[in-house]
């Protein structure tokens, strides 16, 4: 038997003894906590749909423990304004594992808790509250092209552009500065270049010769750089030739 549950805003497809990490609840570690926000169930060729939840259904878990999840690096920045921002999150976590799935008869006389999201952080104080109304968050969903030179970018000086950097790592590899390589070497590579892929983590030819196309759109982020320069100076190809001289 499985459920589809709504928790904590998200809807998850959990079986009995099922392990599941969800935002962060505000039930204490080692207490029950019920789910009644189920949607659909399936036993075996028997699949109930809920309208939108079905009456009387619940999944219970039990809270395991609270943590937090992997860092998430992002970069920020606004083309021809000078600002650039680099920040790191970790959401919040609950570990929890299924107990049971009730398709129908659930009752609320039931001593385990309902779940509820965390509560979040206390309001702002007036004086930054009024800032942030006079300061509407800047906005997300400026379409970047594949050279980032397209006139709708042009427009959209004050628009955000985001570089998933952890990503990328995940995929090159991560180096030392000390083990730094003069990535000026690479045709296509200069100075102000080189400085922005050291203040990413990217400092050597062989994490250069590793990019790949999802990289290399993601390093489309960073002014004047772009997947078709990359190409079409090779930079992944020298990389690989100077890794090799430099053995």
């Amino acid at each position: 038997m499985y459920a589809i549950v709504e928790i904590a805003g998200q809807q998850f497809k959990v079986e009995k003894d099922q392990k599941v990490f969800v935002h962060r609840l505000s039930t204490e570690e080692g207490k029950k906590v019920s789910f009644d926000n189920v949607l659909l169930i399936g036993d075996g060729k028997n699949i109930t749909l809920g309208a939108p939840a079905i009456d009387g259904a619940q999944v219970g878990a039990k809270v395991l423990s609270h943590l937090k999840g992997d860092k998430v690096i992002v970069f920020k920045k606004k083309r021809r304004k000078g600002y650039r921002k680099k920040n790191g999150h970790r959401q919040a976590l609950t570990e929890i594992v299924i107990e049971s799935i009730v398709a129908s008869g659930a009752t609320k006389a039931e001593k385990t808790e309902k779940a509820k999201p965390a509560k979040a952080e206390k309001a702002a104080p007036a004086k930054e509250a009024k800032k942030s109304e006079a300061k509407p968050a800047a906005k997300k969903e400026v379409e970047v092209s594949e050279n980032l030179v397209t006139r709708a970018e042009h427009r959209a000086e004050d628009a955000h552009i985001e570089i998933n950097i952890d990503k990328v790592l995940h995929s090159i590899g991560t180096a030392l500065k000390a083990d730094a390589d003069d990535l000026k070497l690479i045709n296509g590579i200069g100075p102000v270049y080189e400085e922005k892929l050291n203040e990413l983590g990217i400092y050597t030819f062989e994490q250069i010769s590793k990019l790949k196309a999802a990289d290399r759109d993601e390093l489309s982020a960073i002014d004047g750089i772009t997947r078709e320069k990359i190409e079409a100076d090779e930079w992944v190809k020298q990389a690989k030739a100077l890794l090799k001289d430099k053995k």
